[in-house]
C-alpha cells in the first residue's frame, strides 16, 4: 500500500519513517539485555525474540502511514529516558525505499527497507528486501536480520487482518552462529496456536542449544538445550534427535495495550510521542508535514487538498532534475549528469560486504548539523507548497 497514493481517510497520522522507528525500537529493551550477555549463543535467541517483536503491532493495527516526500527524514532522540536515537531517510521514491540508522552506548542497529508487492484479489502480500544489522559494541558480534512476508487480508471488503508468514535467519557473523525462525500462516483449519513462530539457536558446528517458541503478536520464550540424544538410542522414538530442555525464559513479552488506543489509532504509548512537535529538528522532519498534521487535528478535508499539492510539488521537482540530467546527457556531459542524480543526503548507497547486497547506510553528520543548528543551505524544501494551506 505504500506505492498508492490515497485519500489521508485511508492513513494514520504518521510518516512511515515514523512507522519504521517506532515498531523496530519498541521493544530496545531487548537489545540492552542481549547486550549484557557473556553467552553470544543466549544473546542471540535474544536478538531474535527481538526480531520477532517489530511485528506485534500488526496484529491489531492495520491503518496505512503516509508515504514519506524523497528525501523527507524523521529522527527520534530518546537518549535522555530511553538511551538510544534514531535518524531515518526516504532514500528513493520509486521503488520506496527508507534507511534507518539508530544507536545506543551498547549497540548500533541500520537498515535499509524496502519490498514488493503482489495483489491477489482478496489480500495483498509484502516481500521485504534487505537486511537489518546490529552489532553490539561490547563483543562486537554482528548479526544479520532477514525479513518475513506480510500479508494483508480483506483489502476490498470486510475488516483489514495481518498476517506473518515464511522464515528468517539471524547470522552471528563474528561466530558462525545461526537462528532460523519459522512464521506460521493463519489457516482456519489448523489446530495450532495463531500466529505461532518457533526456532532453533545453532552453534558454529549446527549443534541446536536454544529452542525458540511463541507468538509474533504477544509472547516469545527460549529454553536450553541440556543434551542431545541420537535417533534410536534408549528412550528415543523415531527417527528424530530427542533433546532435554531446560525451563522456559521469556525473552519478549508484548507491552499492556493504552486503555482507548482503539479510539487513537491503535496506537502505543511510544507511537502517541512520535508526532509531538519538536524545536531544532532537520526542516525535511516528517513533524513538518503540514497534511499529517492537519489530519492529527481533525481536518481531513484541508489535509486531502495540501497532500495533493505535496505530491504534485513532489512530482514537478522531479520532472525538473530527469530535464537537467536529460540535457547534460545529450550535451555529452555524461559524469556531471551523473553527479546531477539525486543522492540522499544522509544515507550513502554501498554494497554490503556481509551480504553482498546494494544497501544504503548512514554516513554521519545528522546530530552534528542538529547541535550546531545549521542545515545546508541546498536541503530540500518539501513543505513550503502546503503551508498556505494549511494557514
Amino acid at each position: 500500500l505504500s506505492k498508492i497514493p490515497m485519500p489521508v481517510n485511508f492513513n494514520e497520522p504518521l510518516s512511515f519513517l515514523q512507522r519504521l522507528c517506532e515498531v523496530e525500537l519498541e521493544y530496545s529493551d531487548i537489545l540492552n539485555r542481549a547486550a549484557r550477555c557473556e553467552d553470544s549463543l543466549e544473546q542471540l535467541a535474544l536478538v531474535a525474540a527481538f526480531t520477532v517483536s517489530t511485528y506485534s503491532s500488526t496484529a491489531y493495527r492495520s491503518g496505512k502511514p503516509f508515504n514519506p516526500m524523497l528525501g523527507e527524514t524523521y529522527e527520534f532522540d530518546r537518549t535522555a529516558d530511553l538511551g538510544w536515537r534514531s535518524v531515518c531517510e526516504q532514500v528513493s521514491h520509486h521503488p520506496p525505499a527508507s534507511a534507518m540508522h539508530a544507536e545506543s552506548d551498547s549497540w548500533q542497529y541500520w537498515q535499509d527497507y524496502s519490498m514488493t508487492s503482489k495483489f491477489r484479489g482478496k489480500y495483498l502480500q509484502v516481500l521485504p528486501k534487505g537486511m537489518a544489522h546490529l552489532v553490539f559494541r561490547g563483543s562486537l558480534n554482528h548479526y544479520t536480520c532477514s525479513k518475513v512476508t506480510t500479508t494483508v487480508h480483506n483489502i476490498i471488503v470486510g475488516k483489514l487482518w495481518v498476517d506473518q508468514s515464511g522464515e528468517a535467519t539471524i547470522i552471528n557473523h563474528n561466530t558462525g552462529e545461526t537462528c532460523h525462525l519459522k512464521y506460521f500462516p493463519y489457516s482456519y483449519f489448523s489446530t495450532d496456536l495463531p500466529r505461532k513462530v518457533t526456532g532453533v539457536v545453532y552453534d558454529a558446528n549446527k549443534e541446536a542449544r536454544y529452542h525458540i517458541s511463541g507468538t509474533w503478536d504477544n509472547c516469545i520464550e527460549y529454553k536450553k538445550v541440556l543434551s542431545t540424544l541420537a535417533p534410536g538410542g534408549p528412550g528415543v522414538v523415531g527417527k528424530t534427535p530427542s533433546t532435554n530442555v531446560g525451563p522456559s525464559q521469556v525473552a519478549w513479552q508484548k507491552n499492556e495495550v493504552n486503555s482507548g488506543h482503539d479510539t487513537r489509532y491503535g496506537f502505543c504509548e511510544l507511537a502517541c510521542a512520535l508526532n509531538e512537535p519538536e524545536v531544532g529538528v532537520a526542516p525535511t522532519d516528517s513533524r513538518h508535514r503540514p497534511d499529517q498534521r492537519l489530519m492529527e487535528e481533525g481536518n481531513f478535508e484541508s489535509a486531502n487538498v495540501v497532500k495533493v499539492k505535496l505530491e504534485d510539488a513532489q512530482r514537478a521537482r522531479r520532472r525538473q532534475l530527469e530535464a537537467r540530467i536529460a540535457e547534460l546527457e545529450s550535451s555529452g556531459k555524461s559524469d556531471e549528469a551523473g553527479e546531477a542524480r539525486y543522492k540522499p543526503r544522509w544515507f550513502e548507497a554501498v554494497n554490503d560486504p556481509l551480504t553482498g547486497m546494494a544497501m544504503h547506510k548512514y554516513r554521519g553528520g545528522y546530530w552534528e548539523s542538529k547541535a550546531s543548528g545549521e542545515w545546508a543551505a541546498d536541503i530540500l524544501d518539501l513543505w513550503s507548497a502546503g503551508k498556505e494551506s494549511r494557514d
